[in-house]
């Protein structure tokens, strides 16, 4: 366990508590629980993807299910503060062109901050300041680990910088997680890229999506289609992330090109980096997921060519909004996705996304549709997703109810 090996660190300054304020202690101290929980990551901003909404929809989750729990949320930002339902801010630069994201600059400013929060667990969301800060806080005062694997850095570092920054990246990355009590992977691709770099302890725990606020019913076809100026009849494909390398996002926009006149690709937050191409729509960053939702489920399909996605969680959202899936056959995302909810390419080519694309649109869409929607509800909900959580969380604790729904009437 984590609490194995005891660290020396201190109480926060003077000056870290005075910027948090009294709140702090409600935070840290209030009220009373058997157990309190900590998530922590930089990989959280205005704009952020699919972390971010993960970490809200654990908190509120946990505040609806199972209000027994103390949870607090530890994030670069602004200022440092902290407020009474346990968000807490930790003063950080901006990242220069990085969208609003903010790098923590003092490992120790934040595990101070982080052990004075007195957490049974710590959850840590990245492989950065945050991380190395919760495993340092964890030993101090004898909480358990978890890293939660969002991420391969080695195929980032390998598509960025060359195959030779792989082995070192990867090298590293293990070694990091190898010090986590638990490391979760959101899926079993990412969970046979920690065991094959020697990670010991990995739990397998799919993300989920709120089937709720993502639902068929908030399609306006004909309306969208006209705001964007197209034809009822216009085949339109969806994607929307991070305009990052990763997302292949220029493979989809050649596949369309391929696919001809009937087809459009409409990029939501995606098409910033990308030149002007006449079948591809590009929209800004969509802040309301009610409104996301009513873009995504007025579409055709979704597609997707990352081959090397952790997760993908924004197809889970697709099929919950009632959308068939055009996605790769390897990755995370390839677990998502079968014959019954949509098609997979043999490779994330243009060539390849185009052939998938022209086979999903030969077959019955409205059967897919009503196919990934209920995969959606039966085995996606995040419901589903944390009470898995919770009962790894109960195996490092020792407390196998963990997972149990609490009873609001006690």
């Amino acid at each position: 366990m984590a609490g194995d090996c005891v660290l020396d660190i201190g109480e926060p300054t003077r000056t870290e508590l005075s910027s948090l304020g009294p709140r702090i202690y409600s935070v840290a101290h209030g009220p009373s629980s058997a157990h309190h929980l900590v998530d922590t990551t930089m990989l959280f901003a205005p704009r952020s993807g699919g972390v971010k909404r993960y970490l809200m929809a654990k908190r509120a989750w946990l505040a609806e299910r199972r209000p027994d729990l103390r949870h607090s949320l530890v994030v670069p930002g602004r200022a440092t503060r902290a407020s009474v339902d346990g968000m807490v801010s930790i003063s950080a630069p901006l990242i220069p062109f990085g969208d609003g994201y903010r790098i923590p600059a003092s490992l120790r400013k934040w595990t101070r901050i982080l052990a004075h929060l007195r957490p049974n667990l710590i959850e840590a969301g990245d492989a950065y300041v945050p991380g190395h800060a919760a495993l340092d806080a964890a030993s101090a005062v004898g909480a358990a680990t978890v890293g939660f694997c969002h991420s391969d850095p080695a195929a980032l570092a390998a598509l960025h910088f060359g195959e030779w920054a792989a082995a070192p990246a990867q090298k590293r990355w293990a070694k990091f997680y190898s010090r986590f009590d638990m490391v979760v992977a959101p899926s079993q691709y990412i969970a046979n890229r920690l065991a094959e770099s020697g990670v010991p302890r990995v739990a397998v725990q799919p993300l989920g999506v709120d089937i709720d606020i993502f639902h068929p019913s908030r399609a306006d076809r004909e309306m969208v289609r006209a705001d964007l100026g197209l034809s009822p009849k216009t085949r339109l494909l969806v994607f929307a992330g991070r305009p990052a390398r990763e997302k292949n996002l220029e493979t989809l926009v050649e596949a369309v090109e391929k696919l001809g006149g009937d087809y459009r690709l409409l990029l939501i937050a995606a098409g910033a980096n990308l030149k002007p191409h006449p079948q591809t729509i590009c929209l800004d960053y969509v802040r309301d997921s009610k409104q996301l939702a009513r873009l995504i489920a007025s579409c055709d399909a979704f597609v997707h060519a990352n081959d090397s996605e952790p997760f993908g969680l924004i197809v889970l959202e697709a099929m919950a909004a009632g959308l068939p899936v055009v996605g790769p056959s390897t990755g995370g995302i390839s677990e998502l996705i079968d014959n019954e909810v949509g098609q997979k390419a043999t490779d994330a080519t243009p060539a390849g996304m185009a052939e998938a694309i022209e086979a999903l649109f030969e077959r019955d869409l409205e059967a897919l549709s009503r196919a990934a929607r209920l995969r959606a509800e039966e085995r996606h909900s995040w419901d589903r997703s944390f009470t898995g959580l919770m009962g790894i969380y109960g195996g490092l604790l020792g407390a196998p109810d963990l997972a149990a729904p609490a009873r609001l009437d006690a």
